[in-house]
């Protein structure tokens, strides 16, 4: 499997009903993920440094707080402070969440500040081989915000 040369610090945050594919994801990724920086919601956390322990990887992995009581707000201020380059959050778009505000702020931040937020599976995988984080060359264009004229 592809093996980044830099550490990075990736985001996993998965709703209730999506954790099982999280472990899931993060069990089959363990080889590159441990390799990295992890700061997950709390619950999430757990389960991902329980099923890594039980497949005996070692992995650093820092808890926010659970998603509904402020780990989804906590994620996102780390967004904003430039100290997440990667998000993957499973959604669980099927039901309704009680902290809906904070799952679209972090949402937002992640796209205002250029933080790549992968939301299913494959597009996780996707973005954790992409060579261009190892690329000298490449460099991230910050988003533009400009007026756009329609005449």
């Amino acid at each position: 499997m592809f093996q980044l040369k830099k550490q990075l610090k990736i985001a996993l945050v998965a709703h209730d009903r999506r954790k099982a594919d999280m472990v899931e994801w993060a069990v089959y990724n363990a080889d590159m993920l441990s390799k990295h920086q992890l700061i997950c919601t709390g619950t999430t956390g757990s389960l991902i440094q329980k099923a890594m322990n039980d497949k005996g990887v070692d992995v650093e992995i820092t808890c926010m707080n659970s998603g509904p009581l402020g780990g989804d707000a906590e994620i996102a201020a780390l967004v904003v402070r430039k100290q997440i380059n990667l998000a993957v959050f499973l959604i669980d778009d099927l039901n309704s969440q009680p902290h809906e505000a904070d799952i679209q702020m972090l949402l937002r931040q992640c796209r205002i500040h250029n933080v790549p937020i992968a939301c299913n599976r494959y597009s996780a995988d996707l973005m954790i081989t992409s060579s261009l984080w190892d690329s000298d060359e490449y460099v991230p264009k910050e988003p533009k915000y400009i007026k756009f004229d329609r005449e």
